[in-house]
């Protein structure tokens, strides 16, 4: 297991990380989400060595980062989010000097390199120039040097950024597999819907801290709570209006035609009971269901990416 421990980090007046703890089961494929600035590449590099905390602790499969900062980097295999500048290396001579790097040597070395070159669909290009690949091969050929060691666990930052549908999907698929093999995967990514489509596990950070975390299947179940309840009638759409705006578990609603959208807060239970109010009211009901779960949506109510709203509507009541 990775573990995180009140992790402090600051560049002058800005707190980056603010008592961060996340834990990583091993195992799983832990999809990082925020918005710029939220802490994600920070807490990435502080987790891979490459930059030192002010305070708190990191525990890789038992070993003291922050004490044993070269035994901890043994097991962690880093992707930063970019590639950066190796001018006149060919694809083979890249991996190679990483290999040597990491204390490789002679046959062992050689052998590594080819197989992970095969690995990421490299082999044929092992004579061109790294800084004339594409993107997409950039970042294989990034996943591959960061193999070479063969360590537990593999840490991208914004591994898809920039990259065109197909290969996001390629790189993808290349990451399940990786954990499938046994890696474990911490990642992060703009591309909510990606993290949902792959990871098991979620944390989503906000200004340096951790405002949720958990299997993405249990975050998954509280979105289907969290997100409007339409409603549609086929008529009486002023007293439904009147039922909404007493009932203790509606925030806001707005109203377009003859359906109404309703943040809800309450339970299976209480819908059962609104659904019911409606009914004996002689309002005649001919939709009510949640919208579909988003894992965008629900990183908008865990972070401040969405106003307070007031109960509303979008249309004059006289014309209800």
């Amino acid at each position: 297991m990775l573990e995180v421990r009140e992790l402090e980090k600051s560049y002058g007046a800005l707190r980056a990380l603010k008592t961060l703890s996340l834990q990583v089961p091993k195992g799983s494929l832990f999809g990082l989400m925020g918005q710029n600035g939220a802490g994600k590449t920070t807490l990435l590099r502080t987790i891979a060595g490459v930059i030192r905390p002010e305070a708190g602790a990191i525990t890789i499969d038992g070993v003291d980062a922050l004490r044993a900062p070269m035994e901890a980097r043994a097991l962690v295999g880093y992707v930063p989010d970019y590639f950066g500048s190796y001018e006149n290396l060919t694809v083979l001579e890249y991996m190679d000097f990483f290999a040597a790097a990491f204390g490789l040597s002679g046959r062992s070395r050689r052998v590594r390199c080819q197989e992970l070159m095969w690995h990421v669909g490299l082999s044929q290009r092992e004579d061109m120039l790294v800084d004339h690949l594409s993107r997409g091969m950039q970042q294989r050929i990034s996943i591959a040097r960061a193999l070479i060691h063969n360590p537990e666990y593999l840490i991208l930052d914004e591994p898809t950024s920039g990259l065109d549908p197909g290969t996001r999907v390629s790189v993808r698929e290349m990451l399940c597999e990786l954990c499938d093999s046994g890696k474990t995967i911490l990642i992060s990514s703009h591309v909510l819907s990606e993290l949902s489509e792959i990871c098991t596990d979620i944390a989503i950070l906000d200004k340096g801290v951790v405002k949720v975390t958990g299997e993405v299947s249990g975050i998954l179940k509280q979105i289907e709570h969290s997100n409007p309840l339409k409603i549609t009638v086929l008529d009486g759409t002023r007293a439904a209006m009147a039922i909404f705006r007493k009932h203790p578990c509606v925030r806001s609603l707005t109203l377009s035609e003859r359906t109404f959208s309703l943040e809800f807060e309450g339970s299976a239970e209480d819908e059962a009971a609104l659904l019911q109010q409606l009914i004996d009211a002689d309002i005649p009901v001919h939709g009510f269901m949640r919208d579909a779960g988003s894992l965008e949506s629900f990183f908008l109510q865990m972070t401040e990416g969405r106003r307070e709203q007031v109960i509303q509507s979008n249309v004059d009541e006289s014309d209800l």
